[in-house]
């Protein structure tokens, strides 16, 4: 939808820092400064955009009477990956210095994305963690992220193989895509050979189906052993950035994020990323909410 009359909301399209954005504007005076989110749609990186998520961001808007800024960062394959994490560090960090000129209290600003866009609310989270020269980030929101490329054999890769919309063969079908990478590959991933097995000892501890609740792993199977191919492993090494993957940030950094809410859903392969993530914060003293969609789909 484009931007158009609301009558609870000023509604305006700007640029911070040459990155699109939407900011909806409560339209009812505040007696103190207001509350912010800053959004991050879905879309694997390649889909989606501010026109698409103009009801989303509305009503977010209205129903928590807060300043909503979503941002229009620039796509794939136009823009090669990361210019979509980028687009939206920018944005964020922008917003932070400038919050006060929207009526927004700087210190009561959350990030807050679904799908890839929650990879990008976490990935900027961990990159401003050691910024001592914007306001803290209060809260992050992340909604069925993405959050590692290692291990697609996890119980829920297994339990929702093929799902309807976001199947585990097209996951990694549109991640080679957003990466501008030889789809041919796809088999070779999904089986596990781009990563070394030095790298799967080192992050055993984060990734493992072990870590993964009973309830959560009825009907698993572990999966066949496989070879390393190193070619796919070296064309492949930006599935093991923590910009991509940040399921993989040192407890350095994970131990200063901030307050967290991660909303999962049962029919959904990205099911135990969110899982993960949340004994990784939990682990690292960090408050989480968690919220479990059990009729829910990606």
């Amino acid at each position: 939808l484009p931007a158009c009359r609301d009558s609870k909301l000023f509604i305006k399209d700007l640029h911070f820092d040459e990155v699109p954005v939407r900011i909806y504007l409560p339209r009812v005076p505040s007696a103190s400064k207001r509350r912010a989110v800053i959004f991050f749609h879905g879309g694997c990186g390649m889909f989606g955009s501010i026109r698409s998520y103009e009801r989303i961001c509305r009503y977010i808007a209205r129903k928590s009477d807060s300043v909503v800024v979503s941002v229009g960062y620039h796509l794939s394959p136009e823009r090669k990956y990361p210019a979509q994490t980028l687009d939206c560090l920018t944005a964020t960090v922008h917003f932070l210095k400038t919050a006060e000129n929207y009526g927004v209290d700087p210190d009561r600003i959350i990030v807050c994305g679904d799908s890839v866009g929650g990879t990008f609310t976490a990935s900027v989270c961990q990159e401003l963690v050691n910024r001592k020269d914007i306001p803290k980030i209060r809260a992050q929101v992340l909604i069925y992220p993405f959050l590692q490329a290692l291990n697609f054999n996890l119980p829920s890769h297994q339990k929702n193989a093929f799902i309807a919309f976001l199947s585990r063969e097209r996951t990694v079908h549109f991640i080679l895509k957003y990466l501008k990478k030889d789809c041919s590959m796809k088999e070779a991933i999904l089986a596990g050979s781009h990563v070394p097995e030095s790298m799967n000892l080192k992050y055993k501890k984060w990734i493992y189906p072990d870590l993964i609740p009973e309830i959560f792993k009825l009907g698993y199977k572990p999966p066949l052993p496989t070879s390393l191919l190193p070619q796919v492993h070296e064309e492949t090494k930006e599935l093991f950035e923590t910009r991509f993957s940040p399921l993989l940030a040192e407890d350095a950094v994970v131990c200063h994020l901030p307050d967290t809410c991660i909303i999962t859903c049962e029919h959904d392969v990205l099911r135990d990323d969110g899982l993960l993530y949340k004994k990784r914060l939990e682990d690292n003293n960090v408050k989480v909410t968690w919220h479990h969609m059990e009729e829910g789909f990606h």
